[in-house]
């Protein structure tokens, strides 16, 4: 039987409190039980965490739930990517090390049965948003994230969470679309299309499930967030479809 690729992104488990996370979690997992049956391949990208920092021997206490289950996944054969974000953009080996997941910093180009992917979390892309941009680079920095990594984990990790406590998922803003030609990453879509062909862009970050067709052979799919959608993309080896969880 043919199987399906799935694409999930903004989990921002951790936010915006241990109850609510916990819930989101057990809600993951189920969706994920639900696709493994047909799951060849699974692309979770970016922020599935809402804050994630690895220091030499400590990484963030929780979500066993999740990493369980997807250590259960690649076990058994499922080839598992994870796309750093703005929030977990300081992911580095303790996924490849004890699961076996593919890290993706920025974009990934793939084919699969003739169509060809752009794949990329979505942040820092397109037009606008400067000042996120230049905290990206001061983000990503080697330096800095050195710099980070010297100081104690109960300090370190404090001041991260007091930051994702104020973010758009803490405060539940709930993104609306206005326009296709306010969509950024359909702009930035429409600028790689204009160098080479791709069959689908897939971006999460924007926290609203979209889907624009872009021209005659090519489309535009956001796949949302966990919050508010429970949303997700699958490619059943013909077509990409939005869908969400539990399927109604």
């Amino acid at each position: 039987m043919a199987k399906n690729i799935y694409f999930a992104s903004d989990f921002h488990l951790g936010s915006p409190n241990y109850n609510e996370s916990r819930k989101r979690e057990e809600r993951i997992v189920s969706w994920l039980n639900f696709i493994e049956p047909n799951c060849s391949e699974l692309f979770l990208m970016g922020d599935v965490f809402d804050f994630w920092f690895e220091y030499k021997t400590v990484v963030p206490k929780g979500f066993i739930r999740l990493q369980g289950k997807l250590a259960q996944m690649a076990d058994r054969g499922i080839k598992i990517y994870f796309f750093k974000g703005n929030h977990d953009m300081w992911v580095n080996d303790y996924f490849t090390k004890e699961i076996g997941i593919d890290i993706i910093s920025d974009e990934l180009i793939i084919e699969r049965n003739g169509k060809k992917f752009y794949l990329h979390h979505g942040d820092g892309l397109g037009p606008g948003d400067a000042k996120y941009k230049f905290l990206r680079k001061i983000f990503r920095n080697p330096f800095c994230q050195w710099a980070f990594s010297i100081l104690p984990p109960r300090i370190g990790l404090a001041i991260a969470n007091g930051w994702s406590g104020s973010s758009r998922v803490a405060s539940n803003k709930k993104e609306v679309f206005i326009s296709e030609e306010s969509e950024w990453l359909a702009i930035y879509a429409k600028e790689q299309l204009a160098k080479q062909h791709f069959d689908y862009f897939i971006f999460g970050h924007r926290h609203l499930p979209l889907d624009i067709k872009l021209n005659e052979n090519s489309r535009y799919v956001n796949i949302g967030e966990w919050i508010n959608y429970s949303s997700y993309g699958v490619f059943d080896g013909e077509d990409l479809r939005l869908e969400y969880y539990p399927n109604l």
